[in-house]
């Protein structure tokens, strides 16, 4: 799509990529505010970016910087949905990236979720949904503002980490056909490039196969919050019932398999996202039974006790969702939109920090 915007309108591209390297010193000029204490709940700070002796020089010139502020105004930097873009940024880098990690003994262990990045999608997707829900009350035009500017923050993320696990130049060990990665959950921006003989040059991942991936996420996406406002409105029972079917699987669908009853394989099976044209045609009782390599299916035999566990943890969970909405309800509206001033887009984020599942 890029390449064929280029051609198709080389005028306003090159007018588009100068608008955003004004945008990018922009950004640098403005960054004098420190930053927000961080709580011991967050991950390490990133590095302070190095300033270019023209940043320098404008901060140091009342009157230079007062008048560099004024050309962003013009260009639109100060506009409600600058505001709105540059503030979901902050929220979604400190309130849901790294939400996985946080607590990943509790969503691997206790929820059986494996370190792979659809579990990562699944997890970050249900805290961006949390996000989603309190932006709405936002009075207008603010709540429709953040609201998009999330969504696109998210999906641009998932896009990016989506393109390094596909990317031609990194491949699995020989001996099996799972990644392994740095972190608990897959980081697309800390891929490892194992140096052995399995390592090729890094190559762009296709764009066909990045569609269709993209297309299953976002019916994903879309399937997790429209469950999720239904739990919200229906009561508990709803709201229990789209947890385990979203976070948890949906194991023991088909019924439970006990010590001596033998058992069979079963997994879920996603036919949305252009990857089936005739749904019809499918077995989906063959489909089930074979392994994708996803790590979520049903527990054997053996494991039966584990799903002992699995109204209380489905409680958990769903009161878990419930205290955190009326959490950030209870926020004044301020608090959410921040101080709204160049360069401070990022204070009081920390103050929407989430709570531990099991407090």
């Amino acid at each position: 799509m890029a390449s064929r915007s280029l051609l198709a309108n080389p005028i306003g591209a090159v007018s588009r990529y100068s608008r955003k390297s004004v945008r990018q010193s922009i950004r640098l000029v403005t960054s004098s505010a420190p930053p927000p204490t961080q709580t011991s709940a967050l991950p390490p700070k990133t590095p302070v970016q190095e300033q270019s002796w023209l940043t320098q020089r404008v901060k140091s010139n009342p009157a230079l910087y007062s008048l560099f502020l004024g050309v962003a105004r013009v260009l639109g930097y100060g506009s409600p949905q600058q505001f709105a873009n540059r503030r979901t940024l902050h929220m979604y880098n400190t309130l849901c990236a790294n939400r996985a990690d946080q607590e990943a003994e509790f969503w691997k262990k206790e929820c059986a979720l494996p370190p792979t990045f659809q579990s990562w999608f699944t997890i970050t997707n249900l805290h961006v949904w949390l996000l989603t829900v309190r932006l709405r009350a936002l009075p207008a035009p603010h709540g429709l503002n953040h609201i998009q500017g999330l969504i696109d923050h998210f999906f641009q993320d998932v896009e990016e980490r989506v393109r390094t696990v596909l990317q031609p130049g990194i491949l699995p060990p020989r001996s099996t056909s799972k990644q392994s990665f740095p972190s608990v959950f897959p980081d697309a921006k800390t891929n490892p490039r194992p140096e052995d003989a399995s390592y090729i040059s890094p190559a762009r991942a296709p764009e066909r196969l990045v569609t269709r991936h993209m297309k299953i996420l976002k019916e994903q996406w879309s399937g997790l919050g429209m469950s999720m406002d239904l739990g919200l409105v229906r009561g508990d029972t709803e709201m229990a019932a789209a947890v385990w079917r979203n976070l948890l699987g949906g194991r023991g669908a088909k019924g439970i398999s006990l010590p001596g009853q033998g058992g069979s394989f079963r997994r879920a099976v996603n036919l949305v996202g252009g990857l089936v044209e005739n749904v019809e045609k499918i077995d989906v009782d063959v489909e089930e039974a074979k392994d994708d390599l996803s790590g979520v299916y049903d527990f054997e035999a053996n494991e039966s006790g584990r799903y002992v566990a699995y109204p209380e943890l489905m409680q958990t969970l769903a009161t878990h969702i419930r205290r955190e909405a009326l959490r950030l309800e209870r926020l004044p509206d301020e608090v959410i939109l921040g101080p709204r001033v160049v360069g401070r887009e990022g204070e009081g984020v920390n103050k929407m920090v989430w709570g531990r599942v099991r407090p």
